[in-house]
């Protein structure tokens, strides 16, 4: 029985001491110096950030991405934490993807994926440059973006995937073309470079844009004294003189 009390007295104190560990915060306190000590130890062994490689970095700014990861060559590279990183990197307008590695012994590898820039939006009394699904990109305009398909209406970056892929199906009209309004959010009209205007219907669109170029080969069209092209009905193209 005076056996059976002591195990039971020392069951009861190791219980104690695990409650206080945890309820008084030792265990944190404990643990952060563990961690530290970690870190040193590994660093001291080598493991220091020497390298710190960036892949598929297009558009995205520099000196921004330093910023965020915030490691210089001889930090000890267990102090850079991946997963705190790579949604910081991923709010960066225009990466789609990030992600961030630690690669022992001494590397830090940053791999993004960017949006393509896709065509220019026209709002708010300027241009940005938006990526296939609409997500606005930049509005700092460089030569690069010059021949983009310039839009306009509160919609237009939502439908611009649609009409954009069935322009590229008609090449010798998307050669044509400098802008796209979206009218009432519902259909679009083309400016020409020539300075036509070319109305599509709401529906059926790829099946206007191969009418409207099959009349070009023909008639040359685009060539014409005409002011605007309608294209609204199926079976007919209606021209207005200038």
């Amino acid at each position: 029985m005076k056996k059976f009390g002591l195990i039971c007295a020392a069951l009861i104190f190791i219980i104690w001491l695990g409650a206080w560990f945890f309820l008084s915060g030792a265990n944190k306190t404990t643990w952060n110096a563990v961690e530290n000590s970690v870190v040193k130890t590994a660093a001291n062994q080598g493991f220091r950030v020497e390298n710190i490689l960036i892949e598929g970095r297009v558009h995205s700014d520099l000196d921004l991405l330093r910023a965020i990861i915030n490691t210089k060559e001889g930090d000890p590279l267990l102090d850079f934490d991946p997963d705190a990183i790579q949604p910081l990197i991923q709010k960066i307008s225009w990466v789609k993807n990030a992600t961030v590695l630690r690669r022992m012994p001494d590397t830090i590898h940053v791999i993004l994926e960017e949006y393509m820039p896709y065509a220019l939006w026209q709002t708010g009394g300027k241009a940005v440059v938006i990526g296939e699904d609409g997500t606005v990109l930049t509005d700092t305009l460089q030569e690069e973006f010059e021949h983009l398909l310039v839009l306009t209406g509160a919609k237009a970056p939502l439908k611009a995937r649609e009409l954009i892929k069935l322009l590229n199906a008609e090449p010798a009209i998307k050669e044509q073309i400098e802008g796209a309004v979206l009218v009432s959010d519902r259909r679009w009209d083309l400016k020409l470079k020539n300075g036509q205007m070319v109305s599509l219907p709401e529906t059926d669109i790829g099946f206007a844009l191969r009418r409207l170029s099959a009349a070009h080969e023909k008639d040359r069209i685009f060539e014409k004294d005409i002011q605007k092209i309608d294209m609204r009905e199926p079976d007919r193209i209606i021209v207005e003189a200038r």
